[in-house]
């Protein structure tokens, strides 16, 4: 199946041979048609194309009438088109802009100018998809008007009547940019930028502030209030896309590199913090791969659950850093043969405290420090360091706990030999309830499942970690 499906619309076959030809290097189905009336009877039975191409001298229905009827259309109108003409007029150009073209291509050009245009609008077509907009203003007309305009661009698009009412938007659902009216009634556009930037999980959308009122001082308290630029109705709605476009293309980049800076240090810290584990566990052959041993079993168990790909790769670091705190626990008691004093096991139950005081300073591990924090609770409150009951407890913790269980009964220890895989099992479904969260046992023991348990473990222990 090829990635793309573009519909060219052109009447002369020759010239569409040869537009084929130029897209060769696409990998994209190409649907023909000879003029507009053929392309909306295509469009009829499918609308599902990636980007459109036409003439505009055509017979029975023109290039312009047929985009026209194009943007007219809800289930077309979000289709980027490229008009390609021997009509380059700037008049011509013009015409075709006004009725919805993204691009336009002189057939004198096309050769050299079509791959490198259709390169570019599949680039752009694909960001808007992925943009959500919110248009906040009490004027259903002008939420209509800006509505229509954006989701014809092919945005995504919510709207709200107030500032209160896009308060409650923004809770429920993840935006891009907030373009808002600044005098409304219940919240008005002031208000609702300041509200949006003392947020910490709102703060970094751009908001675009348009209003009436052009004077100098409602810009000027805009921008103060954290608004990324001013808008003056009315405007050209074509400005204003230009505007957005502009905004959320550099906002972009300003995440790619944030992001690109964060994953640089996630790698560097866990590169430095696994040769510490890596250390810590070498102390003793008897835990040596623990952490990773843990880390692959709760990934497994969090694909087998459908969780989502990016929580699964945070669970999965987190399920390596789970012991940590262990470097600040003595040998003496880490290695001790035989059972422990009421002082002793204190001491090492401090390790999920000391493993979260340690990644506490990195802000990039925010969202695993409860897995390091807890993974030690019992379902039924009688674990560490909280006393956290049933589904207090972080799932992340939960999900661990049960691995960290089965591993750590699996391995030889000093003051015990490991336990054979069914009498593991046994004790799992035994504290089913009491120590471990039901659903992550239940999870997990379809995961062993799934695995073919049991075979033989790399560490000479009786589970497949593949």
């Amino acid at each position: 199946m090829a990635e793309y499906r573009f519909l060219l619309v052109e009447d002369q076959e020759s010239v569409r041979k040869s537009l084929v030809a130029m897209l060769d290097s696409f990998d994209v189905d190409i649907i023909e048609a000879s003029n507009g009336k053929e392309g909306v009877e295509v469009l009829a039975k499918d609308p599902a194309f990636d980007l459109i191409i036409t003439d505009i001298d055509m017979p029975q229905m023109d290039g312009i009438e047929f985009c026209t009827w194009l943007k007219a259309e809800s289930v077309t109108q979000a289709i980027p088109i490229i008009i390609v003409s021997s009509f380059d007029s700037d008049i011509e150009i013009d015409r075709g802009f006004q009725v919805g073209a993204s691009a336009y291509v002189s057939k004198g050009e096309v050769k050299e100018l079509l791959p490198e245009t259709v390169t570019n609008i599949l680039s752009e077509s694909t960001f808007r998809r992925s943009q959500r907009v919110l248009v906040v203003d009490d004027s259903a007309l002008i939420r209509k008007v800006l509505l229509d305009a954006l989701l014809q661009d092919g945005f995504q698009v919510v709207t709200a009547e107030h500032g209160k009412h896009a308060l409650d938007v923004l809770h429920e659902t993840d935006v891009d940019l907030i373009l808002s009216d600044i005098m409304m009634p219940k919240m008005d556009g002031y208000a609702l930028c300041e509200a949006v930037k003392k947020d910490p999980r709102l703060a970094p959308i751009p908001f675009i502030a348009m209003s009436v009122k052009e004077k100098r001082r409602h810009m000027k308290k805009s921008i103060q209030r954290g608004a990324a630029a001013y808008i003056v109705k009315p405007f050209r709605i074509d400005e204003l896309i230009i505007l957005i476009e502009r905004i959320l293309s550099d906002q972009f980049l300003l995440l790619l590199k944030e992001k690109e800076n964060l994953t640089m240090e996630r790698d560097m810290i866990l590169a430095g913090i696994t040769s510490l584990i890596n250390a810590l566990e070498a102390r003793d052959s008897y835990t040596k791969g623990h952490s990773e041993s843990v880390a692959t079993i709760v990934t497994g168990m969090a694909e087998l659950g459908g969780m989502d790909q990016k929580k699964i790769e945070r669970l999965t670091f987190g399920a390596r850093l789970h012991d940590i705190g262990k470097i600040g626990v003595p040998d003496a008691l880490l290695f001790k043969r035989g059972k422990l004093t009421k002082d002793e096991y204190d001491q090492i139950k401090l390790h999920s405290e000391m493993g979260s005081n340690i990644l506490a300073p990195i802000p990039s591990l925010a969202d695993v420090l409860p897995l390091v924090m807890h993974h030690h609770e019992r379902f039924d409150g009688r674990g560490y360091p909280h006393g956290l009951k049933g589904e207090e407890i972080p799932l992340w913790a939960r999900m661990t706990a049960v691995a960290d269980t089965f591993d750590a009964m699996s391995s030889d220890r000093p003051y015990r030999k490991g336990l054979e895989f069914e009498e593991i099992v046994m004790v799992i479904k035994d504290v089913r309830g009491s120590q471990l969260c039901p659903d992550c046992v239940d999870l997990f023991l379809k995961w062993t499942l799934a695995n073919g348990f049991p075979v033989q473990h790399p560490r000479g222990l009786h589970f497949d970690p593949s």
